[in-house]
């Protein structure tokens, strides 16, 4: 899907055909979509193309006439049957009077400009449009990792009676999702660190401003990801943990239970030997089954009393 939209006043209208000073938005587009704009526009069809694919890394090309710059962006994805979030790319191309997005999806970065949450946004002003585009992906990129910090910080707090294997399923998608993130906000700096000395693209002092703030909100997403891969693997360890160590205290009952059982069955088969019942104790005692039965008893109670005192039971 193909649409234009331009500004004016920082009013952003839709527009129904391609002009200069315009935005081109295209969401998903088709074969027949990417070669309309990559012919009106003169661009090579493969960059149009290159931000569907979801392998694709972040770059920066300088071309005749046009620029291509391809980011990676959070997003939402279905995992196991859960809400997780994955990157995908998105590409941004500056010709001399027109600047084009190309995404697989519709993304909450792009809808912010649409629905005029972006002060002094201008489709005209391409360079700071981009800049403003870049600075929105390293906040998302914060949001959604105090999102799956705060999915963490519940985890924990079931580390214990009400922990299931479940949750150390979710922890993992935590863990691989900060991997995407980690690769991404990587790549991203590359590109940043590089429009920072390309002298092509023109700058106003404002838009150097800019710049630098996307450069330390991307180094700041950096950091947090590392502090929360950190943090998760401190969880995953303590999980761990806490799972041996309900392990070896069952192991522990077992035996104690064993050890227990196994006096009555010692008694019993001693006394089921066939030898001559003289030399049995009580065998000539009217009451010798419930004496040897009480016997039994009292010495299973001292055992299972010498255990509970080693912290056995």
């Amino acid at each position: 899907m193909i649409r234009y939209f331009k500004t004016d006043n920082q009013i952003i209208h839709e527009k129904e055909r391609l002009e200069d000073g315009i935005w081109v938005q295209m969401l998903q587009p088709t074969q027949e979509e990417c070669a309309q704009i990559a012919q009106d526009l003169n661009v090579d069809i493969e960059d149009i193309q290159a931000a569907l694919d979801e392998e694709e890394s972040a770059r920066i090309e300088l071309q005749d006439q046009y620029t291509l710059i391809l980011v990676d962006i959070p997003t939402i994805e279905i995992r196991h049957e859960k809400q997780s979030y994955t990157t995908i790319p998105l590409g941004i191309i500056l010709t001399q009077d027109v600047i084009v997005t190309v995404c697989t999806e519709d993304t909450a970065i792009l809808q912010s400009f649409l629905e005029k949450r972006v002060k002094e946004f201008s489709t005209k002003k391409r360079l700071r449009f981009v800049y403003q585009i870049l600075y929105r992906t390293a906040t998302n990129y914060q949001i959604n990792l105090r999102v799956i910090d705060k999915k963490r910080m519940e985890i924990e707090e079931r580390i214990g009676d009400r922990m299931e294997d479940a949750d150390l399923i979710d922890l993992h998608g935590l863990e691989s999702t900060l991997v995407y993130f980690a690769t991404s906000l990587r790549s991203n700096s590359v590109v940043l660190e590089r429009l920072t000395r390309y002298k092509r693209l023109e700058q106003y002092p404002e838009d150097k401003e800019l710049l630098g703030d996307v450069i330390v909100e991307n180094r700041q997403a950096i950091e947090m990801t590392s502090i929360y891969r950190d943090i998760i693997n401190g969880t995953r360890e303590l999980m761990s943990s806490v799972l041996d160590n309900r392990l070896n205290t069952v192991m522990k009952y077992l035996t104690s239970i064993t050890i227990v059982m196994a006096i009555p069955a010692a008694i019993s088969g001693i006394y089921g030997m066939n030898v001559d019942e003289k030399w049995m104790p009580f065998s000539d005692t009217p009451y010798g089954f419930l004496i040897i039965c009480a016997l039994i008893l009292c010495i299973c109670i001292v055992t299972m009393f010498i255990l509970r005192k080693k912290k056995m039971l």
